[in-house]
């Protein structure tokens, strides 16, 4: 097959399974939302999830940005292997290894519509978890550790939205911001391949989230190094309140009821 022919068949796949609508949107709320997850370890989903759903769906969305995200994050698992506490996320990858495929079978077989709304609640009740300061104090255990693991496990398959339950809980213990951080980044990568997998056995690999992958990887990528450079500079408290105010709107503008906004 000569080359230009092969060339114009690729093209002409990729512009098939983009959707007609959105994609700008869709690259600047993954910039924003790599801001968030390379300060702070977590926030990407609980921004992108709602916003991103209400284009493409959740079904589309939540499988683009399982793999921009194990991607774009590569380069943070060998600092975070080695400051990260890892007894405890392993115990807690234990939980999040039963969690995930119950989440992936709950975004695969539910009504988008329904899923949307589940989301959009969910992730306003991660974020007043996150707001009101409830943290879990004490010294974490393993069984603790594999029941967090399994919740977070079921928010991350049925939407990536498995962060904060994983932050309250390890932001409660004796650790500071720093190995808390190193601990999300490593159970993520973790958890990552659980979903993967699930993702892959329940067919939500579909060509619409290669090619929206292609498009959206670069602008997160960038975000995610923005924000890993800001994790150095900027007051921990101002771009934490920064970021709850971005994940509020978020789920407030991505509710099904404001779909005009975003279209």
């Amino acid at each position: 097959m000569p080359i230009d022919t092969l060339s114009a068949g690729v093209a002409e796949w990729f512009c098939a399974a983009l959707p007609d609508h959105g994609i700008y949107g869709l690259i600047l709320f993954a910039f924003i939302a790599g801001l968030a997850r390379g300060f702070s370890g977590f926030g990407a989903a609980l921004i992108f999830i709602p916003l991103g759903g209400a284009i493409v769906g959740p079904k589309l969305v939540s499988p683009v940005l399982l793999i921009i995200d194990g991607l774009a994050t590569l380069g943070m698992i060998p600092p975070a292997w080695r400051s990260a506490n890892r007894p405890e996320v392993f115990a807690m990858a234990i939980g999040a290894a039963l969690g995930v495929p119950a989440g992936t079978v709950a975004l695969a077989l539910m009504d988008p519509l329904t899923l949307r709304w589940i989301i959009t609640a969910v992730a306003i009740s991660l974020l007043a978890l996150l707001v009101s300061g409830w943290r879990h104090h004490g010294e974490p255990r393993a069984p603790l550790s594999a029941g967090v693991g399994l919740i977070a496990g079921l928010f991350s398959g049925a939407a990536q939205l498995g962060g904060p339950p994983v932050v309250a809980y390890w932001l409660g213990g004796k650790s500071d911001f720093t190995r808390v951080r190193a601990n999300v980044i490593l159970y993520f990568s973790i958890s990552t391949c659980f979903s993967a997998i699930s993702y892959y056995a329940l067919g939500l690999f579909v060509q619409p989230v290669f090619a929206l992958t292609l498009v959206i990887l670069p602008g997160y990528a960038l975000g995610l190094y923005g924000g890993s450079k800001l994790f150095g500079l900027a007051k921990e408290s101002t771009f934490r309140l920064i970021c709850y105010l971005l994940i509020a709107a978020a789920a407030i503008i991505g509710m099904p009821a404001l779909d005009g906004a975003l279209r």
